[in-house]
């Protein structure tokens, strides 16, 4: 087991430090990709099925979406954090260490999901009210939180496991856990939603099973030593270090998280008084565009490793090489994505529009769905940049950027929008935040390439001194 072991090592330094950068990061991003794809889909199942049921139903799923960043929030802060610090471990061949950030985080992600199952569901009805449910969708809202709570500590979990799969090089693996679970909630939901007789109650309790699912197939590589890393309680050890390394560089995943829960509870209780339509209008969109935002997260993801292993081993050309080819990558795609989207805009919400009294659902969807289309390649942009930053354990340029766009660039200009447009106020401004969100993106990435560039010069200095014999 130490030869394999061993060897996979071999093969995961080769590929990272002399393997064909584009081609590298492709191969890291694509499972990545797939797996934010089919979550999408899992996301909309739930709305789709549910839209038979009224508005007010679809509300209530909108409404429950943060209760996801809830969860959420923890587990990417540990998730992130933890699969910067691997990949710099890794690349550093520091494997016992490695395992030992993989454990430390895995089981707090486990003991913040029981917080969270626990404190939600002593208080269900004033949680769900908090999140931005209205009279006419609360008992929906308490229906489909149940389940999801109950599985709150896997879902953490999941997090953890699937970004430090990836750290590792098993971006494959992290995807068919992600993926498996996702498809198989697509089967569930007709099931529990129309044959049961479950109504929204039953795509909770599918999107619950999924994700139990997804945790058995991401445990079990790292429970019969298939990973590269070990997972064990024996490894538990939150060091000083691990726990600086982990929260100062994932902090910025639970700051994002955290200001997404508070944007999304005030843009829902802004919708919410407007119409449960422009409610479920502006979460269906939402929902939609979690189709190129998971692309552009994906390809973040598997671009981050690679940056990050480089910059361990000090191999500052392919760190800028890297970054060079992932910008450009990210703008590209983003506008292709873009276009695609912004031409298919009303058909898309047409799907989860299922009567006449939808239209202004229709209307404000769409609508939301064109204008941020309009400045995708800006929010690509800015992901790398985030990604890059995280990569190099820069925690505070990080940190600055994940809570720009639901946050400093968000927070500040939401009420003004509503009051001035109303409904279309509400739709346009998260395309403004990602907008504003550039002004803070430029400066930064001026910054953290002047850092590459000093190491890199020092490097160079350091080979060309002579050495003490030599000077004598």
């Amino acid at each position: 087991m130490a030869d394999i072991d061993k060897a996979r090592q071999q093969q995961r330094e080769d590929m990272m430090l002399r393997g064909s950068l584009p081609r590298v990061i492709t191969r890291m991003a694509l499972p990545s990709i797939i797996s934010f794809l089919i979550t999408s889909i899992y996301n909309l199942a739930d709305t789709y099925f549910v839209s038979d049921l009224g508005e007010s139903a679809q509300a209530a799923i909108s409404v429950n979406a943060s209760l996801d960043q809830i969860i959420m929030m923890a587990g990417s802060m540990l998730a992130v954090g933890a699969a910067s610090y691997i990949s710099r471990l890794l690349g550093a061949r520091d494997k016992d260490k490695a395992s030992q950030v993989l454990s430390t985080a895995f089981f707090t992600a486990m003991i913040f999901g029981g917080v969270v199952t626990l404190l939600g569901v002593s208080f269900l009805h004033p949680m769900v009210r908090l999140l931005g449910a209205t009279e006419t969708c609360e008992q929906f809202a308490v229906e489909y939180a149940t389940y999801v709570l109950l599985v709150a500590p896997f879902m953490a979990a999941n997090f953890v496991m699937n970004q430090c799969l990836r750290a590792e090089g098993s971006a494959m693996r992290s995807m068919v856990g992600m993926g498996f679970g996702g498809i198989l909630n697509c089967f569930l939901d007709p099931i529990f939603i129309f044959n049961l007789n479950m109504g929204v109650a039953g795509a909770s309790l599918a999107t619950a099973i999924s994700k139990l699912v997804s945790f058995a197939i991401l445990v079990f590589p790292y429970l019969t030593r298939r990973s590269v890393l070990h997972l064990s309680i024996r490894h538990f050890h939150p060091a000083r270090d691990i726990v600086t390394q982990v929260f100062t560089v994932g902090s910025s995943s639970m700051f994002r998280s955290g200001l997404a829960v508070v944007s999304a509870i005030v843009l829902n209780n802004i919708a919410g008084q407007i119409s449960d339509a422009v409610l479920a209008g502006v979460g269906v969109s939402t929902k939609v565009m979690m189709f190129p935002f998971g692309v552009i997260l994906g390809f973040g993801t598997g671009f981050q490793p690679v940056a990050g292993f480089n910059w361990g081993a000090k191999r500052y050309d392919r760190v800028k090489e890297s970054y060079r080819f992932a910008s450009r990558a990210a703008i590209l795609g983003a506008l292709a994505m873009g276009l695609t989207l912004a031409a298919l805009a009303d058909p898309l919400i047409g799907l989860f529009a299922k009567s006449d009294q939808s239209a202004e659902m229709l209307a404000v969807g769409a609508l939301c769905i064109r204008l941020q289309c309009l400045v995708l390649p800006i929010h690509g942009w800015v992901a790398v940049v985030n990604m890059f930053c995280a990569g190099l354990g820069n925690a505070r340029g990080a940190l600055l950027l994940s809570t720009s766009r639901q946050g400093t660039c968000f927070l500040p200009i939401v009420y003004p929008m509503a009051w001035l447009w109303g409904a279309n106020g509400v739709a346009a401004v998260q395309a403004v935040a990602d907008v504003l969100s550039l002004f803070l993106a430029v400066p930064l990435i001026r910054r953290v390439k002047a850092r590459i560039q000093a190491a890199a010069d020092a490097q160079a200095r350091e080979s060309s001194a002579p050495s003490g014999g030599e000077a004598a």
